[in-house]
């Protein structure tokens, strides 16, 4: 992970960035096509908040320090507790602000994030194989790959193949409370 002093800083999503999350996904679509499918209209914006609501899924921004302006998007997935401690991630950047490093650095703000407040200890990117620039992301965040999960997401309107890729907590780490003693 990077040690340079990052230019994004990690935001929250909520209801309120509707229209500029919205508006940043259509102004992305090429870049994001075929990879994902992100809500672009106000309704399929409040579904996709409905499923951070219990806590098992956390949305952020990624904003640029020196402009505001959001440059990508990232979620923290089906986070599981116990023996597990760990969760996947989905990211996005948005074509005005992509090439520029924001990612990288948002994705490592995530990472700390998760490995230190959320105290989770494995995190997952799944990646369809073309997709070479976020392959080429997380190798350059020190994610190891564990392997191709056949028909693992369904976009665009088929099942998607997509290479699994993963990061530990670096030591030392505390666990969350519910990580077993035994």
């Amino acid at each position: 992970m990077p040690n340079a002093p990052s230019r994004v800083e990690l935001c929250p999503l909520t209801p309120a960035e509707q229209d500029e999350f919205c508006s940043l996904v259509r102004a992305s679509a090429e870049l994001h096509s075929p990879w994902m499918q992100l809500p672009a209209t106000a309704e399929e914006f409040q579904d996709w908040m409905r499923r951070f609501s219990d806590g098992t899924n956390r949305g952020y921004l990624i904003r640029v320090l020196e402009t505001g302006a959001a440059a990508g998007t990232v979620n923290v997935n089906s986070i599981i507790r116990g023996r597990y401690q760990g969760a996947s991630l989905g990211y996005a950047a948005f074509a005005p602000s992509a090439g520029r490093g924001y990612m990288a650095e948002g994705l490592t703000a995530v990472m700390q994030h998760a490995f230190s407040d959320l105290r989770l200890h494995r995190l997952e990117a799944n990646i369809q194989p073309a997709n070479k620039a976020s392959l080429a992301l997380v190798q350059r965040l020190g994610f190891r790959y564990e392997g191709l999960s056949p028909a693992y997401l369904y976009i665009n309107g088929a099942w998607r193949d997509h290479e699994r890729w993963s990061v530990t907590a670096p030591s030392p780490w505390t666990p969350d409370p519910s990580l077993p003693e035994v």
